[in-house]
């Protein structure tokens, strides 16, 4: 069996060391939110995983991932606990490097090696996703680090309506998920599926109808919240996205600077949020088998600007089997985390097909994620 040559992941791997510039000793070891680890964290995981698939798992090589798996291995590290124990950034930088040596290596004896996960080049593909999702929450650890530098400036932003402009898809019959090697087990099989009529609207929500949202009340009006998310609203004290700030004279957006920031996609926003407006707008949040339709269908705008959160809460499609271990899908199919699907501006290409699956707790809202709205 084969391995593809290393070019993009040895371009995925220069991206991850490179998140480290420009960051103080002090931010490369932060933890900048509850669920982020430090940079340092990320860089050195994601080339102890490319490590413990190639090296350890094909050629049996344990000679790195043995010193190193009790803090890269995530469910043996807590993330409170992994600052403390992490090399600085110049020794990470030439551990990265000389890994990034060994496994080039390594893969170039792959071509030659006959082994289940080098099959039609799964796991070079598998390397290159793993790297891909790691360097989005690298964007994001930064972005959250930048919070804290940021200097609010007041935006003129007119608050908006709901869209009232929808686009209807009649039933029809469409293939849902995956099939090429770089699926992951989530995205598989692939289905036929038979979605009732529907309307999608061809854009997302916007930060000026996120503020007409809370110029009406969006984040006291009980009326518009279920029950879970007004205990969670009313415990966290959150009136207003993420990263927006309150002024004497309108708001502030930090990272969201611009001219036409009010035309931009909400995002900073959980899963309850974007419920209870979709209940304000007196619509719905889309069906996720709806959204892959939708945008199968070509008729989606916006997309690949923020995650967008759909109804579903994260379920294994019919006929599902792991792979390529257990970890990677199944525990979180446990009705507590709830699906985004398209893409962010943080993401990479490897994860910007139409059947990725992503998934997150309700309460995340450091995920650059919005939503756009849905009718029967």
């Amino acid at each position: 069996m084969t391995a593809n040559p290393p070019t993009r992941i040895a371009q995925l791997r220069q991206a991850s060391v490179a998140m480290l510039d420009g960051l103080t000793p002090a931010q490369q070891r932060c933890q900048s939110h509850p669920e982020l680890s430090p940079m340092l964290w990320h860089v050195g995981h994601v080339l102890f995983m490319e490590t413990y698939w190639l090296a350890e798992r094909v050629f049996g090589d344990t000679s790195v991932t043995h010193a190193w798996r009790d803090l890269y291995v995530p469910e043996i590290s807590a993330k409170d606990e992994r600052s403390a124990r992490l090399p600085d950034a110049a020794d990470l930088r030439a551990w990265a490097s000389a890994l990034a040596e060994q496994n080039d290596a390594y893969w170039q004896r792959a071509n030659d090696v006959d082994h289940p996960l080098l099959a039609d080049g799964y796991l070079a593909a598998f390397v290159r996703q793993h790297y891909a999702q790691h360097l989005e929450t690298m964007r994001l650890v930064r972005a959250q680090l930048a919070l804290d530098a940021h200097e609010p400036v007041a935006l003129t932003m007119e608050p908006a309506a709901p869209d009232s402009h929808f686009e209807t898809i009649a039933a029809h019959s469409v293939n849902i998920g995956t099939d090429t090697i770089d699926a992951y087990d989530n995205e598989q099989p692939v289905f036929t599926a038979y979605p009732a009529p529907f309307a999608i609207a061809p854009h997302c929500v916007t930060n000026a109808q996120w503020l007409g949202f809370i110029e009406s009340g969006g984040y006291q009006r009980r009326e518009w919240w279920d029950a879970p998310g007004w205990a969670w609203r009313e415990q966290a004290a959150v009136e207003h996205p993420q990263h927006w700030q309150p002024l004497a004279e309108g708001w502030a957006i930090a990272g969201d600077e611009a001219a036409d920031t009010g035309q931009q996609p909400v995002h900073g926003i959980g899963w309850y949020e974007a419920r209870a407006y979709a209940r304000y707008a007196q619509a719905r949040l889309p069906r996720e088998l709806e959204w892959e339709a939708a945008r199968r269908a070509g008729v989606l705008r916006d997309v690949e600007q923020v995650w967008e959160w759909c109804a579903d809460a994260f379920y294994p499609y019919p006929g599902f089997r792991p792979f390529p271990y257990d970890g990677y899908s199944m525990p979180w199919f446990d009705g507590a985390h709830f699906v985004a699907r398209g893409a962010s501006v943080h993401s990479e290409p490897e994860v910007r097909r139409p059947g990725f699956r992503n998934f997150y707790p309700p309460t995340h809202r450091h995920v650059h994620a919005g939503l756009r709205l849905a009718r029967a």
